[in-house]
């Protein structure tokens, strides 16, 4: 049965840089990362302008019920169609990704440890724990550069929901963790502990071939 691992914490906290070392760190084929924000609700319902309105840092803005049962799926050893995010324009894309099931499953997103029904689906959970001005202006750069938005976009969408819903939901999710990363990938120690864990528990001994953790 796979074995499941969940990573949160706040925005550009580098928890997404922390998934992808650890996949990278395992053999290849052992392990995938599953986004949650690929799973926010497809409200094609609203209008462009009224989906640009939406708290995307509030739980309820996500799909959580697919997720789990995707996650479910994969378990039992059935691949899944995972959905695929336009965050310009705040809609699910027509193309998802097929992915199957891996011995490492990793799901990371802002609000993962947030929400009691997906805790009871993660063998291992970690939050890293990044310092919020580094986080604020990786979120700067990312939006601005990835995202289409402009500064004074992003500034308002920070302090009207990012800070105010990490204060409510992602920083006490932090209590629900087995693991603490401080600094997210450039902590080499704590990846390169993770990874022992996790080669461990799918049983697979070190290799020398592996890619060191970035």
């Amino acid at each position: 049965m796979p074995y499941v691992v969940g990573i949160a914490g706040g925005t550009g906290s580098g928890k997404t840089t922390v998934a992808h070392a650890l996949v990278d760190g395992l053999p290849g084929g052992a392990g995938v990362c599953i986004a949650y924000d690929s799973y926010y609700r497809n409200r094609t319902d609203l209008s462009p302008e009224q989906r640009e309105q939406i708290n995307f840092d509030h739980p309820d803005s996500l799909e959580t019920e697919l997720l789990i049962e995707h996650l479910k799926a994969l378990r039992n050893g059935q691949p899944i169609d995972m959905p695929q995010y336009d965050f310009v324009n705040h809609l699910r894309k027509a193309e998802s990704i097929y992915v199957s099931p891996h011995p490492v499953i990793v799901v990371e997103g802002i609000l993962l440890l947030a929400d009691s029904r997906v805790l009871e689906h993660l063998d291992l959970k970690i939050f890293v724990d990044t310092d919020a001005d580094i986080g604020v202006l990786r979120r700067v750069r990312r939006d601005m550069d990835a995202r289409g938005r402009t500064f004074e976009q992003v500034r308002d969408q920070y302090y009207a929901s990012v800070r105010p819903m990490h204060l409510q939901f992602v920083e006490p999710s932090k209590r629900f963790a087995d693991v603490i990363v401080p600094e997210g990938g450039d902590n080499k120690i704590a990846l390169d502990m993770v990874l022992t864990k996790l080669r461990s528990m799918i049983g697979i001994g070190p290799a020398s071939d592996r890619p060191p953790a970035r």
